[in-house]
């Protein structure tokens, strides 16, 4: 195979990559919650841990720590007109840069991307807006993606932080 073939397999690779992050990112903003969780590999994970440097598993701490269960439940109750927290209505918006791929080969059936991005979630008069970076661990090949885990570390996780409402 030559060098040529293999740096178009690669950026055919990356780019189907980011196309996936893009994606699960309007997905949340557009609140297509059934259509996010169908990206997710069973068994996938959504983890928000409290330190950059924090063991993957849920015997520390975590801000958030989901199996697909629990994103289930979180998704129903989203949509629940009983769950006051969520009125007025709560509307998140991602601002990603470029996803950077710190693992991707052709060939692979593993990948990884971490993509920097700031969050803003609005309700009613009220605004926040977090920095965090996303890293997602992606099983597949381009077109059969899924999503194994989602890994958010915000930026002051160790900090006093306010009542987030949707899921970064």
């Amino acid at each position: 195979m030559t060098t040529d073939r293999i740096d178009l397999d690669t950026m055919t690779l990356q780019a189907a990559l980011g196309a996936f992050v893009y994606h699960e990112a309007m997905l949340l903003d557009t609140q297509r919650y059934d259509e996010w969780l169908s990206l997710y590999a069973e068994g996938g994970l959504y983890w928000m841990p409290l330190s950059p440097d924090q063991p993957l598993g849920d015997e520390a701490p975590s801000l958030l720590y989901e199996d697909l269960l629990l994103l289930r439940l979180r998704m129903q109750r989203y949509g629940n007109p009983r769950a006051h927290s969520l009125h007025p209505a709560v509307r998140g918006l991602r601002i990603l840069q470029a996803p950077q791929w710190v693992q991707a080969e052709p060939g692979a059936t593993l990948h990884q991307t971490r993509t920097p991005f700031l969050y803003v979630e609005t309700q009613g008069d009220a605004q926040r807006m977090l920095a965090a970076t996303a890293h997602h661990t992606i099983e597949g090949t381009p077109g059969a993606f899924k999503l194994r885990m989602k890994k958010v570390v915000l930026l002051n996780a160790d900090a006093s932080l306010p009542a987030i409402q949707l899921l970064l």
